[in-house]
């Protein structure tokens, strides 16, 4: 499609998207705005299962420095998670920490580092490993602590003719408004929109992350998710003119979590 009538076509659709959403409950929320980027650094692990008990105390053991530097204002929130739907090259467990600044994930990931931690026999077990830098302008969190909640994870590839303020859009129109009325009245206690801030894959992809403060609220996340798309014709060719489907993978994991 000539990318002129194609900018043409996005701005309708994101000026349609927002007329959508003004409706008398939408009205009464502020509009959405870009916040300043949150930064994750995220450890993926695939620990052998005679080992998954090992992991649990290294991740215990990792705590002091992570509720130090919560504690000091250098990251805002961090946590692990134990992944329940596994695939055969993919992690089991995943650990991570979030700041407000790269300088602030780097500066966590040193003390580690200093300390010896990514050298711990459980760690060494690993049979792959990778990492990962996010970058989030649209958040938003609970402050607390939690064991054992649920965390689930939506990854997607845009179109190579989607407009560079895909992401934006799809935040500001869909996927915050949505998110947002699910962390007010408590189903879920965290959630960003991700995309990579040091690109180990090819720019393009975008996660979408909730954490539910039980199992019962990914049935209503997922509840609230199936209705707006079926109160608003236009969601559905919205995501469609900008998201390739093929390329979605969902994550579903058991995380314990602190947030600022």
């Amino acid at each position: 499609m000539n990318k002129k009538v194609w900018g043409v076509l996005a701005g309708l659709c994101a000026l349609a998207m927002s007329a959508v959403w003004v409706s008398p409950a939408r009205a009464q929320m502020s509009e959405v705005k870009e916040k300043p980027p949150m930064y994750s650094y995220v450890s993926f692990w695939n620990i052998p299962r005679p080992q998954w008990a090992e992991m649990a105390k290294a991740d215990a053991a990792d705590q002091k420095i992570l509720d130090k530097a919560v504690a000091g204002g250098t990251i805002v929130g961090f946590g692990s998670d134990v992944n329940l739907v596994h695939q055969p090259d993919g992690a089991t467990h995943d650990d991570w920490w979030s700041a407000m600044s790269m300088a602030g994930v780097l500066n966590v990931l040193d003390q580690f580092y200093k300390a010896g931690n990514p050298a711990t026999p459980v760690l060494v077990s690993a049979t792959k490993h990778w990492d990962g830098i996010f970058v989030s302008r649209y958040y938003n969190w609970h402050s607390g602590s939690w064991k054992d909640l649920y965390t689930h994870g939506a990854s997607y590839k845009l179109k190579p003719n989607a407009p560079d303020d895909a992401v934006e859009t799809l935040s500001k129109n869909m996927i915050v408004p949505l998110l947002e009325k699910m962390l007010a009245d408590g189903t879920i206690h965290e959630y960003e929109v991700d995309t990579e801030a040091i690109h180990t894959e090819a720019p393009g992809t975008f996660w979408v992350f909730y954490l539910a403060a039980n199992a019962e609220g990914l049935d209503k996340v997922n509840a609230a998710v199936r209705e707006a798309f079926k109160s608003n014709a236009l969601y559905g060719p919205a995501w469609g003119s900008m998201v390739d489907f093929t390329e979605h993978r969902d994550y579903l994991a058991r995380t314990s979590a602190t947030y600022k």
